[in-house]
């Protein structure tokens, strides 16, 4: 190995001057740019990446841009005969994935801020990701199938001597990491810890039978709903019915069942929420849609509605698009990856169905509920509805009340509370 040509005191000013996404207001729990993991990670990697050449190293959900862009600046120097007319091998090029279009944004931000263009290339997890690639860095997922997911495609289509090192905070790391690692790499170990972070790292690939596919995408059917789930590794819930929109479709299903029109209405009003002749909603929202369940469900609730499937995740929306074909209606759901819904016309919407996210990180918030509530609210027509279903102890109401109009509770049990809010035609 070789000394890493950046001066560290180079590599500490590069990383103090990055920013994060969140321009809410300043508390305890509040996303930091880089933190102890980060640091580690690039102190871990910092001796295979000197010796890595251009287009050799790949990171794998960066948050802010601390990986790709600090790895960019301890990458070696390429050899002679590499241009930059060569994909992904262009000198000081990082390849990078990731799944939140919000950590795609904010490391473009931040590239700008440091003058780092043209340092990263922006990938969809798989070859053209990791095909070369040496050096693998990954913020560790906090659920196993996302590790498996990136294990498996990094040991297949990274080069036969490539090193991952994945790193996160030691309280949300657990030995099943290092399990699910070896199904795919042959030598894994784990640094020592500092700063409440560790680092696994993985060697020696284990090549697959000849064959043998992918672990993901799954496709699992829910005979209970009558409906087929396909999710990737990161997908929210996976191959699976989460438990609150399990109860937000038995409130929709009751309110709904005979073909009832969403709020009651009979016919299209001008400039307000439109149905069709037997006074269904045309235009439907399954906001922030994971794997598209909702979607799905609207789709044949109302067969002559077109759905929008939104999410900001990657894995969500690849999900949502295989399970809106396996159910039969993927020609009548659109899937978009934007954040909170923000590439959705105004005033575009009839339904908007939403369960929302509760947690940012590990941190329990409702920062990104409320960003949705004002999405729907921005979305619906006036007259339209959003349905919505969240943790009872949240008690989300009054923000929907604000973000969109009159709310109601359709349904509540110990766990979750169902609400109904009118798009109100006054705002």
């Amino acid at each position: 190995m070789t000394t890493s040509p950046v001066d560290p005191s180079d590599l500490d000013d590069l990383l103090a001057r990055l920013r994060t996404d969140d321009d809410g207001p300043r508390r305890e729990d509040s996303p930091v740019a880089v933190d102890a993991a980060d640091r580690l990670l690039l102190d871990e990697a910092a001796p295979w990446l000197a010796a890595a050449g251009a287009g050799e190293v790949a990171v794998v959900d960066d948050r802010f841009g601390a990986l790709t862009l600090g790895a960019g600046a301890l990458v070696g120097r390429p050899s002679a005969g590499v241009t930059a007319d060569e994909p992904g091998r262009a000198a000081g090029v990082v390849r990078v994935h990731q799944d939140a279009c919000t950590a795609e944004a904010a490391l473009v931000a931040n590239a700008a801020a440091t003058g780092r263009h043209g340092t990263f290339e922006q990938h969809a997890l798989g070859p053209g990701l990791l095909a070369g690639a040496r050096v693998v860095l990954l913020r560790l997922p906090r659920g196993l199938a996302a590790l498996r997911e990136v294990a498996e495609h990094v040991a297949r289509e990274a080069d036969p001597g490539v090193v991952l090192l994945a790193g996160g905070r030691v309280k949300h790391m657990t030995p099943a990491m290092n399990a699910v690692l070896g199904e795919s790499f042959a030598d894994v170990r784990a640094s020592l810890a500092r700063g409440k972070s560790r680092v696994l790292v993985a060697r020696s690939p284990r090549a697959p039978d000849a064959g043998t596919p992918f672990t993901y995408p799954v496709t699992v059917d829910l005979s209970d709903i009558g409906l087929a789930v396909a999710a990737y590794g990161a997908a929210f819930a996976g191959a699976s019915l989460d438990l609150g929109t399990r109860f937000l479709l038995a409130q929709l299903d009751e309110a709904f069942s005979g073909g009832a029109a969403a709020g009651g209405a009979t016919s299209a009003t001008s400039g307000g929420a439109a149905v069709n002749r037997a006074g269904e909603p045309r235009d439907v929202v399954d906001l922030g849609c994971g794997t598209g369940i909702l979607a799905v469900w609207a789709a044949r609730r109302w067969p002559d509605a077109q759905v929008v499937a939104a999410d900001r995740s990657d894995a969500a929306v690849r999900s949502a698009a295989l399970t809106a074909h396996a159910n039969g209606v993927g020609d009548r759901v659109r899937v978009v990856r934007d954040d909170a819904g923000a590439s959705l016309a105004d005033a575009s919407a009839d339904v908007v169905l939403l369960n929302p996210p509760f947690h940012e990180g590990a941190a329990l918030r409702t920062d990104a509920a409320h960003r949705m509530f004002a999405a729907a609210g921005r979305v619906l027509r006036p007259g339209g509805e959003l349905w919505c279903v969240a943790n009872s102890h949240l008690r989300h109401r009054p923000a929907l009340e604000r973000a969109v109009g009159p709310t109601v509770q359709v349904g509540r049990d110990r766990r979750f509370t169902v609400t109904r809010s009118l798009r109100n035609t006054a705002r």
